[in-house]
C-alpha cells in the first residue's frame, strides 16, 4: 500500500536522524568519562577506544528504544498537524490500522534491542571488566613510566626511574620509597633489571643506597650495596573471580536464581519489553490538534520515556534488595504499562473521551 510505504520511509528518515544525534552525544559523553577513568589509572590509556566501544554497545538498547519512540511520535504528530490523519480517518481507517505498518518497521529494531540487551550487553560488560582488571592488577613495574612517580597496586610503594631500555626489562636511576612493617625505606640505585623466578618477579638493583627509618623509634639505618633484590609482584596478575551480575551470561542468570541475578535479568528483559510498550504508547501519545505545535507533545513523550526507564532501574534495585519479587515487578510494571497502552489505543481508535467512560460507569451503576 502506498500509504504504508511512505509512512515507513518517513519513519526510517526520522529514526536515522535521531540515531545519529543520540549516538554522537552518547559517544562524546562516553569518551569524556573513559578519559577520566584513564586519568585516574583505572583504564589503560592505550585501550581507551576499546573501552569506549564496549561501553557504547551497552548503551545501544535504550538509545535504539528512544530513537524508535521519538521517530514514531514525531512522524505521527506531523501527520496530525498536516491533517494527513484526517484523510486517513476519512477513509474508514483508525489508529488500529496503523499498527501493521508501524510494527513492520519496528520489528527488526525490536529484535536488535532484545539481542543487544540479552546477549551483547553482558558480553560488552565482560570485555570492559577484563580490560580494567588486567590493567588494575598489572605488576608494580608495569605501572612505572619514565620520568614519573608511580604508586604500586597496594599503595605502599612509590617507584621512579629516569629512563628505560627498549625491552622494558631494565632502567637507569631507580628510586623506590616503601612503607612496610612499621618501617619507611628509601632505596636508590644507578640501574635496575627485572628477573622472573617461577611465578614471582624481582627487581635487581645495582650500585645503590638503602635508608631504612623505624617509624616508632626514629632510628635510621643507612647501607650501601652493589646488588640488591626486591620482589615486585607476580609474573602474571590474576583477574578476580567474583564477577558482577552484569557480566554474566543470561543463561547463567536463569539457572542461578539469586537476587542479584534476578535483578539483572529483570533489567535485560525489561529493556526488550519496554521497547514493545513504547511502540504502542507512541501511537497514542502522538495525537495532537492540527492547530497546536508538536514540541509540547514530543517533550511529554520524552518525559514519559525517562520515567519508564527510571522505573526499570528502581525495580532492579528493589529486586536486588528483596523488596519486590521478580515476577511481581515484571507484571506490575510492564504488564500494567501494556494494559494501559492497549486501553489508551482502544480509546483513541474509537474516539472515546475519558468523561464518556466515567459517564458510562455512572449510568451502569444507576
Amino acid at each position: 500500500m502506498l500509504f504504508h510505504s511512505s509512512l515507513r520511509k518517513e519513519l526510517s528518515k526520522s529514526f536515522s536522524a535521531t540515531l545519529i544525534v543520540l549516538v554522537t552525544i552518547v559517544m562524546t559523553m562516553t569518551l569524556i568519562r573513559t578519559l577520566g577513568l584513564a586519568n585516574r589509572g583505572t583504564v589503560n590509556p592505550e585501550e581507551v577506544l576499546m573501552v569506549m566501544g564496549y561501553t557504547a554497545l551497552g548503551y545501544l538498547p535504550p538509545i535504539l528504544t528512544l530513537c524508535l519512540f521519538i521517530s514514531i511520535v514525531s512522524t505521527l504528530s506531523r501527520m496530525y498537524s498536516d491533517s494527513e490523519m484526517v484523510i486517513w480517518f476519512s477513509a474508514g481507517q483508525g489508529l488500529r490500522a496503523l499498527l501493521r505498518p508501524l510494527l513492520s518497521f519496528a520489528w527488526p529494531v525490536l529484535v536488535v534491542i532484545a539481542t543487544l540487551a540479552i546477549v551483547v550487553w553482558p558480553w560488552s560488560n565482560r570485555q570492559t571488566q577484563d580490560l580494567r582488571d588486567r590493567y588494575v592488577r598489572r605488576g608494580d613495574l608495569d605501572r612505572v613510566a619514565p620520568g614519573q612517580f608511580q604508586e604500586s597496586a597496594s599503595g605502599r610503594r612509590v617507584f621512579f626511574l629516569d629512563r628505560e631500555t627498549p625491552d622494558n626489562k631494565s632502567g637507569r636511576n631507580v628510586f623506590i620509597a616503601s612503607t612496610e612493617r612499621g618501617k619507611e625505606t628509601l632505596t636508590s640505585a644507578r640501574s635496575g633489571q627485572i628477573t622472573e623466578e617461577g611465578d614471582s618477579r624481582f627487581l635487581l638493583l645495582s650500585g645503590g643506597q638503602r635508608v631504612e627509618t623505624d617509624l616508632q623509634t626514629q632510628d635510621i639505618k643507612v647501607s650501601d650495596f652493589e646488588e640488591y633484590g626486591s620482589r615486585v609482584g607476580n609474573a602474571d596478575a590474576g583477574i578476580r573471580n567474583d564477577t558482577p551480575a552484569k557480566t554474566r551470561p543470561t543463561l547463567l542468570l536463569l539457572t542461578e536464581r539469586t537476587r542479584s541475578n534476578q535483578a539483572e535479568l529483570a533489567w535485560r528483559v525489561g529493556l526488550a519489553l519496554a521497547a514493545l510498550n513504547f511502540v504502542l504508547l507512541a501511537v497514542c501519545a502522538s495525537s495532537v490538534s492540527p492547530r497546536a505545535g508538536r514540541g509540547a507533545n514530543l517533550a511529554l513523550a520524552v518525559f514519559g520515556f525517562i520515567v519508564y526507564y527510571n522505573l526499570i532501574n528502581i525495580g532492579q534495585n528493589w529486586i536486588a534488595a528483596g523488596v519486590v519479587p521478580f515476577w511481581q515487578f515484571m507484571v506490575g510494571l510492564h504488564g500494567t504499562t501494556l494494559g494501559f497502552a492497549l486501553l489508551w489505543l482502544i480509546k483513541q481508535h474509537n474516539g472515546w473521551q475519558w468523561s464518556d467512560l466515567f459517564a458510562w460507569r455512572r449510568a451502569t451503576a444507576a
